[in-house]
């Protein structure tokens, strides 16, 4: 799925179809990331800037790595899988010039 269709597809997800594991919620709180707006990111993905597909364990679900951009120097890069809800499995956020890194995933 490319960027626009999965942008799509988060749109038509509400608050409630978003369950958050305890791994990321840690991850949120050791990098003083608010998890409501972790939420409007995914369903509001104007800041949603690239994705990657990834293979899941379960043939039901999609998997992906996705890239919130707030600037050139800052970015939330976040693990989401997809079935009938939204999980949201990994909350990261870069510091550094990520561009650099989406580059060689092109």
């Amino acid at each position: 799925m490319d960027l626009k269709e999965l942008k799509e597809k988060l749109k038509n997800y509400s608050e409630k179809d978003i369950i958050i594991t305890d791994h990321a919620k840690m991850q949120a709180i050791v990098r003083n990331v608010e998890l409501s707006e972790v939420k409007q990111n995914v369903l509001n993905p104007q800041r949603l800037i690239y994705t990657e597909g990834q293979k899941s364990v379960n043939p039901h679900e999609e998997k992906y790595v996705c890239y919130f951009s707030y600037s050139e120097k800052l970015c939330h890069k976040y693990i989401l899988v997809i079935n009938r809800k939204i999980i949201i499995v990994t909350i990261i956020i870069i510091n550094r010039d990520w561009q650099k890194t989406i580059k060689k995933f092109r």
